[in-house]
Order: structure tokens, then C-alpha cells, then sequence
């Protein structure tokens, strides 16, 4: 996969990650550099290490999943992108009340915000992603880079700008990461029933 793709999952899985670091830096009010940078660790690495499982346990079974992978990628995907749009306009209302930089608290929300990242590395296998880079073309194993560095440089700006933003850009982020999603999902599809590679 190229980088354009890798970087288009990368902005896309972040949003989530994004939109929650904005909450924080809400609530945590005058926020300092550090705990920018701790919520972008957290977010950074388990969005990074998430579509890693997911990759290997999808290749576990990509014996008996072959005939049929490009329609899991292209379900995973519109699920995916269809909760994030979905979460917009129903949001949990204790979203953004968690203050705390606890390290119980940060990892519930850092496995929570990556989830998805965990189909979407089961995509990538379906999708027939090798596992090292080879010239411009992109292994998951720098991919999933790409999206931890991503993530933590999104997650840690959402800190700082959180309390400038409010809310107004968390539902258009959410919004736009689900469309993203929801578009590579038929891309997938278009290419493996078609034979076309779109890019």
C-alpha cells in the first residue's frame, strides 16, 4: 500500500483518538506540554499496535477466508466508519468528563479509541498487505508506524487546542473519519471485484 493510503487510514483512525484528547484538554483546562504528550503516547501507541494484531490474526485465517476477504474489509469498514459518523450525532454524555491522567484511566480510553484500528488491520491482510516494505509500497509494519505517529502528534495537539476548539471541531473530525473509512472500504471492494486499482 502506498503512503498516500497509509496516511489516509492514519488521519482517519485518529479522529477518534482526536476528538477525545480535545475532551481532555477541555477538562483538564490550562494543559501543559507533558500531558499533551502523554495523551499522545497512549493514543499513539495502542493505535499503532492494534491493526498490527488484527493483521496476524487475520493472516491465521487467510487459508479459509480468501475466497470472500475483500467483503470483511469492505463490511469492517463501513461498520467502522458508520459508528464513528453515528457516535457524532448520539454522543456519550460522560464522554468528556474524564479529567484524569491516571494510567487505569488512559489505558481504558486508549483501548477503547483503538479498536477499530484492530479491523482495519484485519483489512489491511484482506486487502494483501506484506509484512515488510518493498520500494514505495508500504508493509504493515511501517504502516502501523505511521499511525502511531499520526495519532500521537493529532492526540497531543487535541490536548493543547482542546480548550480553544470545544466541541466544534471534535463532530466534524469524527465526521470526516468515518466518510474516509466508509470510501477506502469500497475502494477495496471496486478494485478486488473489478481487477482496477483505483491507487
Amino acid at each position: 500500500m502506498n503512503l498516500f493510503l497509509i496516511l489516509t487510514y492514519a488521519i482517519s483512525l485518529s479522529m477518534d483518538a482526536f476528538a477525545v484528547s480535545i475532551c481532555k484538554g477541555i477538562s483538564i483546562g490550562k494543559p501543559k506540554l507533558k500531558d499533551a504528550l502523554v495523551v499522545g503516547a497512549y493514543f499513539g501507541i495502542f493505535q499503532g499496535l492494534m491493526p498490527l494484531i488484527g493483521y496476524f490474526l487475520a493472516n491465521s485465517f487467510s487459508d479459509y477466508i480468501e475466497a470472500f476477504d475483500h467483503w470483511i474489509a469492505f463490511v469492517l469498514l463501513l461498520f467502522i466508519g458508520g459508528k464513528m459518523i453515528w457516535e457524532c450525532f448520539h454522543p456519550d454524555e460522560d464522554e468528556c468528563c474524564c479529567n484524569a491522567l491516571s494510567f487505569k484511566t488512559m489505558i481504558t480510553m486508549a483501548i477503547a479509541t483503538s479498536i477499530d484500528a484492530l479491523a482495519v488491520g484485519i483489512a489491511f491482510s484482506c486487502d494483501g498487505m506484506e509484512i515488510a516494505s518493498s520500494g514505495l509500497i508500504l508493509g504493515v509494519f511501517a504502516s502501523c508506524a505511521i499511525i502511531c505517529v499520526t495519532t500521537f502528534i493529532l492526540s497531543a495537539f487535541g490536548v493543547k487546542i482542546g480548550k480553544l476548539l470545544e466541541n466544534k471541531l471534535k463532530k466534524r473530525a469524527e465526521i470526516a473519519g468515518g466518510i474516509v473509512l466508509i470510501l477506502l472500504g469500497c475502494k477495496i471492494l471496486f478494485e478486488h471485484l473489478s481487477g482496477i486499482s483505483i491507487f
